[in-house]
């Protein structure tokens, strides 16, 4: 396996400002790196953020950018043991095990561009050991990119974050592809009311048909008065918030029941924003988190997420509703920022 010695990449070279896609040269591997080919990669907003400078003031410009993946290994650096040229990989930007190695730096036409431990949005991506998982053989590599960052946030926070049985009782704020996810694993633990909120009617359709016994456009009710119509006036046992907005936050905490509700935060609200909660909610026994990629374990947990999609206990697949390729990126941001897709995919095969 030859490897390469330049790469197309989507790069970002100011805020605010479409990606640029521009030829990298791969530099040599540090101890601790690999060489993937990136076939797909999951579009988040993460990234849209970051793009659009909800994060605030970003001194690493110009970067690469992408945290969710899969592809295959075609070289490795000094001293890793995980993975070797020719495994199939998800690349995440949860830690794992292996070496950490926090960034690289690749040359181009207009000078040094800068690029963490992890970078999808490059054909062939320079990342490091405790960023990758070794695929099973039998799981597709197309659905394999959701496994970087929607489901072990997602499916993570009802798996290990939050305690479901049978017969809970949950609200998801925002059905992206991090809030659909939370969905798929509800679905799979039983939980008896599911009832996701958003204010585009066709993600809601969506979430219906994977399985919430419940939508509510929030453009159209009033959502407290709803979830509380729905569950006779107790509130939900859990609420997962993934539409990344101060107020949605603050809807949420008040959708959960008094003395052991508890409201998980997932979203990412843009720099400087801040939320309010009644301190007099937590002293009856409300309670809030955030979370850190569902609390997933990479190296262990998503061999379970695998053989969970495998046996079709999490169809996880449903979620990706559009692909485009590399050098139509910006589309895919303008879409996710749209609410037009559940997870976009960047198919860097095309």
């Amino acid at each position: 396996m030859t490897a390469p010695v330049k790469t197309p990449a989507a790069v970002l070279i100011n805020i605010g400002q479409p990606l640029e896609i521009m030829e990298l040269e791969i530099p040599e591997l540090k101890p601790g790196q690999l060489l993937v080919d990136v076939e797909y990669a999951g579009v988040c907003h993460s990234q849209l953020h970051e793009v659009r400078g909800g994060r605030g003031p970003d001194n690493y410009l110009p970067h690469t950018l992408g945290h969710e993946g899969s592809g295959t290994v075609m070289k490795t650096g000094p001293g890793v043991e995980k993975v070797k040229p020719g495994d199939k990989v998800v690349l995440t930007w949860i830690k794992g095990e292996g070496m950490d190695v926090p960034g690289t730096v690749y040359n181009s036409e207009i000078g040094k561009i800068n690029s963490g431990a992890i970078s999808t949005f490059v054909k062939y991506t320079v990342t490091c050991e405790n960023r990758v998982v070794p695929l099973q053989q039998n799981m597709p590599i197309r659905e394999a990119a959701l496994l970087g960052c929607a489901v072990p946030t997602g499916a993570g926070i009802l798996i290990n974050t939050v305690t479901v049985k049978p017969g809970s009782t949950i609200a998801i704020f925002g059905v992206g592809g991090i809030g659909l996810s939370a969905l798929l694993a509800a679905v799979m633990l039983k939980a008896s009311q599911i009832i996701a909120i958003d204010i585009v009617s066709a993600k809601l359709d969506e979430a219906k048909k994977l399985g919430a016994t419940h939508v509510i456009n929030a453009k159209q009710e009033n959502v407290l008065d709803k979830i509380k119509e729905i569950t006779g006036g107790a509130g939900v046992d859990n609420a997962i918030e993934a539409a990344g907005r101060p107020e949605t936050m603050e809807t949420a905490f008040q959708s959960i029941k008094y003395n052991g509700g508890l409201c998980v935060l997932a979203g990412n609200v843009k720099f400087g924003e801040k939320i309010s909660l009644d301190p007099f909610d937590l002293i009856k026994g409300r309670k809030i988190i955030g979370t850190w990629g569902g609390e997933t374990q990479p190296d262990t947990d998503l061999p379970k997420y695998e053989s969970l999609f495998l046996s079709n206990e999490l169809p996880f697949g449903k979620l990706v509703s559009n692909e485009w390729s590399l050098k139509n990126i910006n589309e895919a941001f303008d879409a996710l920022e749209a609410g037009e897709v559940s997870r976009a995919l960047i198919n860097l095969r095309s």
